[in-house]
């Protein structure tokens, strides 16, 4: 759906809304902080807030709502599914469990040999992966500065950030963290000597600013990780399922991991994660007893993730996320206070001359348009894969016109 955002967004378009907020504010904890809106509704690109206000939605869910809002293929699988068995305990198998199991070892080029474990979230495939890397038995698992891996305790140590660590310490021991850089890695790996179980890193930092790891440290990584016999995981939760336009950022490198950690986007907007462990180096595999969880796999998740990886293919969404995408980087790239646009496909994030980055998203959403400030110089942009020209033109005007100058007047 195209056309201009409403014109009743500010302060007299949000009477229901305040309302819903109230009630959320006295019913849920407050671990996300004030919600910007109350959405109710959304189609394609586009959703709509209690009071009937519309944005276009360039956040999609943090990289999750691969084919937007409602999809029909998205919406008919699920309630077909739902109709005929939503979920079984892993004491059984279901058939559209295996076969994305199958199809996620296919996309990924795996060896024969390659297994895969199917979860619910990042945090909990990135779980299983920290597991992977102690039953190498092993210690050391080296994580970058800079990285996100979730927020429950294995995952947390393996996250950077010492405000979201500081609270739950001490945490998981015997990781280090590195700058990213080959110099920084490879001290780390000589340090850490025959006791490196892992490095994991995100081919693309999303929390940090959509900041790319270089193809040097990705390299250098591969072969300071195969000399040491330990594994390189991996974290494409939010780079991976076509958002930089291959199906995982890693096949756009080369450099191939053991194990590779996904969700967001893999359900379309249902929770689904999933682990691929790719075969000749994956001898730390997970076995009977080992690791579980009661959802993970379960048929309902399994069929939306199926018709999301199918509308990928079936659409051309991998074509689309590159094209949009570079038109969304070189006509950003030309506006004043803008210094750079960085990341791959439909995964991008706006570098301002200025740590402007709230200012500009309060005013983004307030005119119709719902982008993230992850670093006080950025916004990040991962909207829908379905996302047109026209759509993506929209933002490129209010950008032109409103947010280069309060990045200007910050600066």
């Amino acid at each position: 759906m195209n056309g201009q955002p409403l014109a009743t967004h500010g302060e007299a378009g949000l009477e229901r809304g305040r309302v819903e907020l109230q009630r959320y504010d006295h019913a849920l904890m407050g671990t996300y902080g004030e919600p910007l809106r109350v959405l109710t509704r959304g189609e394609g690109s586009w959703v709509w807030d209690a009071d009937g206000n519309r944005y276009l939605d360039l956040l999609g869910g943090i990289a999750v709502n691969a084919l937007g809002h409602a999809h029909p293929a998205w919406v008919a699988a699920i309630t077909a599914q739902a109709q005929t068995l939503a979920h079984a305990s892993n004491f059984f198998a279901t058939e559209p469990q295996i076969r994305l199991a199958e199809r996620l070892i296919e996309l990924a080029q795996a060896p024969h040999g390659s297994r895969v474990f199917l979860c619910n979230s990042g945090t909990e495939a990135n779980e299983a992966a920290f597991k992977m890397a102690r039953k190498t038995g092993k210690g050391t698992i080296i994580a970058l500065e800079g990285g996100f891996h979730g927020r429950s305790m294995g995952a947390l140590s393996m996250t950077h950030k010492e405000a979201l660590r500081a609270p739950f310490a001490p945490l998981l021991e015997r990781v280090v963290f590195v700058a990213p850089e080959v110099g920084a890695l490879e001290a780390a790996v000589a340090s850490a000597g025959e006791d490196l179980a892992a490095v994991i890193l995100e081919p693309i930092q999303g929390e940090a600013g959509v900041r790319p790891v270089s193809h040097d440290l990705l390299a250098a990584a591969r072969e300071l990780t195969l000399r040491h016999d330990a594994l390189l995981i991996m974290d494409e939760v939010q780079t991976g399922v076509a958002r930089t336009g291959a199906w995982f950022a890693h096949q756009l490198t080369g450099v191939r991991p053991d194990v590779m950690t996904l969700a967001k986007g893999l359900g379309g907007g249902f929770p689904v994660g999933a682990v691929v462990a790719f075969g000749e180096r994956a001898g730390a595999m997970l076995t009977k007893g080992e690791h579980g969880t009661t959802f993970g796999g379960n048929p309902l998740a399994a069929a939306a993730a199926n018709a999301t990886l199918d509308a990928i293919e079936e659409l051309g969404l991998l074509a689309n996320a590159k094209a949009v995408g570079e038109h969304l980087r070189t006509a950003l790239e030309a506006l004043d206070g803008v210094v750079e646009v960085r990341g791959e496909g439909l995964m991008l994030g706006i570098g301002l001359a200025a740590p402007a980055s709230a200012a500009v998203a309060r005013a983004a959403v307030d005119a119709g348009f719902i982008v993230n400030p992850p670093s006080p110089d950025t916004i990040r942009l991962v909207p829908a894969l379905t996302l047109t020209r026209a759509e993506a033109d929209l933002f490129i005007a209010w950008m032109a016109e409103h947010g280069t100058r309060i990045v200007t007047e910050a600066a």
